[in-house]
């Protein structure tokens, strides 16, 4: 009779395998560092539409929260790094279960989970913090993390959800890597410096059966490193595959090795079979020479497809040991207040622009049926008016201040090298720069002067294929405020111009 059961359960999961389809399995980050968002109704209508059925969110907030309520998408919560210190104090922690968790946790509410079949596949989670050990940080955060992750489980334990409801730490695959005199995946361990760290964090969330979860950018593998052989960063396969001296596989692309890096450094601590989680995964398409639509198009032609295979990696698969290969794509919507610190094609991972509307004809079925992306309904946009350089201007002496100013507080990261706005003459990146403090200023007649430097125009400005934007209209709640915009603009600030 055991047996009987045992081949009735493997037969079951079989067949849920086979016939999940990809957008079951895969889920889109939901960013909002932008100076105009759209409605949350908007982007839950929109994820609704193409069958979307998890969300990965950046933080709690309460109004895209009650968005989702009632919509079915499972939601993954957020702590951001900013209120991990906050964490380690344990009442804080119990505070933040109760506001952002137990609330929410009714029928009709908002649905706080990953949902899959039986106990090995069924979590719930809250993520804390987002990469807190990048080493751009600092450490920052080193010594914060363990603790809140600690507080919030226990959290989640004493407010009865945590056999559900796991917490995990979404990590950058930096965490991990390769020794210079063994340079492939089977030789994978935890960096050195919080290899320790690292231990106690992975033994703890297997312990309370939540997943590893990294976030994997092969594109990072070509971001200023011009001798990464090019092709290896995508998954139609290098000509040259890379040989695993100590397992003889075969690695055709840099996300099979990054990943089983990833395993073999948790074999190394005696956890190899840790559940794995892919926390975002994209491309860029714009703000760098190799991030644009074309290579963003190839990638994702690529992955999703191996998503719907269902066949998890070259060291796993799909289901019984323990390789949950749902994943994240990196950005539903592109975010233009976000900071540029790590590259000015931070503001474009989304596969959708700002105002909702696909940059490209993604298929998400990943199996040929042409279930193309669909944008969002409804937008509102500003009206069809642009701010242009006044070619009749007299005194250019002040020009470059004015275009830094423009850029200061609006995103020009479209006119840096290799992006799609690059190939503009000095008055067109005049313009560009006007036009984009205009719109995030909604139009005003008075943020289109610039000591008589521009002026406003209804003809269309566009060139090819930098496209001067029109800012969607919405309502004050989807603007950041002023202060905000100023903030995460002015951190975010390069100057990108030569006039």
């Amino acid at each position: 009779m055991g047996s009987r059961l045992w081949f009735l359960l493997l037969g079951v999961l079989l067949l849920w395998c086979s016939s999940c389809s990809i957008v079951n399995c895969l889920g889109v980050n939901w960013g909002t560092m932008a100076t105009h968002m759209l409605p949350p109704k908007t982007v839950v209508q929109m994820l609704k539409d193409n069958g979307f059925q998890k969300v990965k969110l950046f933080d709690a907030d309460s109004t895209t929260m009650n968005a989702l309520a009632g919509s079915n998408i499972e939601v993954m919560v957020a702590i951001p790094n900013d209120q991990l210190q906050a964490m380690t104090d344990y009442g804080n922690a119990q505070e933040w279960v109760k506001r952002n968790i137990s609330r929410f946790n009714f029928n009709g509410g908002v649905n706080i989970k990953l949902f899959t079949l039986l106990s090995i596949f069924c979590n719930r989670y809250v993520a804390v913090g987002n990469e807190p050990f990048l080493k751009t940080y600092n450490n920052s955060f080193i010594n914060i993390t363990f603790p809140a992750l600690q507080n919030i489980q226990n959290a989640l334990n004493e407010a009865d959800v945590g056999d559900t409801i796991k917490a995990t730490v979404p990590l950058n695959a930096d965490v991990y890597f390769s020794p210079d005199d063994q340079p492939y995946p089977s030789a994978g361990r935890f960096r050195p410096d919080i290899n320790d760290l690292m231990t106690q964090i992975v033994q703890f969330m297997n312990k309370n059966k939540a997943p590893f979860t990294v976030n994997i950018y092969p594109f990072l593998s070509l971001y200023g490193n011009d001798n990464f052989p090019f092709d290896y960063a995508f998954f139609d396969g290098a000509a040259q595959p890379v040989v695993d001296k100590g397992t003889g596989i075969q690695y055709t692309n840099v996300f099979d090795a990054n990943f089983d890096t990833l395993v073999s450094a948790l074999k190394a601590v005696g956890l190899g079979d840790m559940t794995i989680m892919v926390g975002e995964v994209g491309w860029p398409t714009d703000g760098d020479k190799n991030g644009n639509v074309g290579n963003a198009y190839r990638f994702y032609n690529g992955l999703m497809p191996r998503l719907a295979s269902n066949r998890g990696n070259i060291k796993r698969v799909c289901f019984l040991l323990h390789i949950v290969f749902d994943a994240f794509v990196c950005l539903l919507l592109d975010e233009d207040a976000k900071s540029i610190a790590p590259g000015s094609f931070e503001r474009h991972w989304g596969i959708v622009r700002y105002d909702g509307q696909p940059k490209f004809a993604l298929d998400l079925s990943g199996q040929g049926q042409n279930k193309l992306l669909v944008g969002a309904r409804g937008v509102d946009y500003l009206p069809q008016k642009w701010c242009a350089f006044n070619p009749n201007a007299k005194d250019l002496s002040k020009l470059a201040d004015n275009i830094n100013y423009a850029c200061t507080f609006s995103d020009c990261t479209t006119l840096g090298y290799g992006s799609s706005c690059n190939g503009l003459d000095a008055n067109g990146n005049a313009s560009y720069a006007f036009n984009m403090y205009y719109q995030v200023q909604n139009q005003d007649d008075l943020a289109c002067n610039f000591e008589g430097l521009a002026s406003v125009t209804t003809q269309n400005i566009s060139q090819g294929n930098c496209n001067f934007m029109i800012q969607i209209a919405t309502s004050s709640a989807g603007i950041l405020g002023p202060s905000v915009v100023v903030v995460l603009l002015v951190l975010g600030f390069v100057t990108l111009l030569v006039v």
